[in-house]
């Protein structure tokens, strides 16, 4: 994957089905800032809370619930969390 972060915004059911997406575990996290490293890439499935993320180039991605994300493997980033963000996730 050549682009740090692809976000897919709501995907339909079938295509969550295919990756198992809502059997993944759930990861919360309450309004805060901190710096990220994926050692593994990371797919994601937002239920709840809005972040924004920004990559060493300054690029900032808008994630919010819907949103289906991949972050790359050895991605550096910095995690705004601007409302309790609640997600499915899968690493690898």
């Amino acid at each position: 994957m050549d682009q740090d972060v692809t976000i897919e915004s709501t995907p339909n059911e079938d295509r969550l089905s295919a990756l198992g997406a809502r059997e993944w575990p759930i990861w919360e996290k309450e309004v805060s800032n901190f710096p990220w490293h994926y050692d593994e890439q990371e797919v994601c499935y937002v239920l709840e809370g809005e972040v924004t993320v920004t990559v060493e180039d300054g690029t900032q991605y808008h994630i919010k619930p819907g949103d289906l994300v991949t972050f790359r493997q050895g991605l550096n980033c910095y995690w705004s969390v601007e409302t309790p963000i609640k997600k499915h996730y899968k690493f690898g």
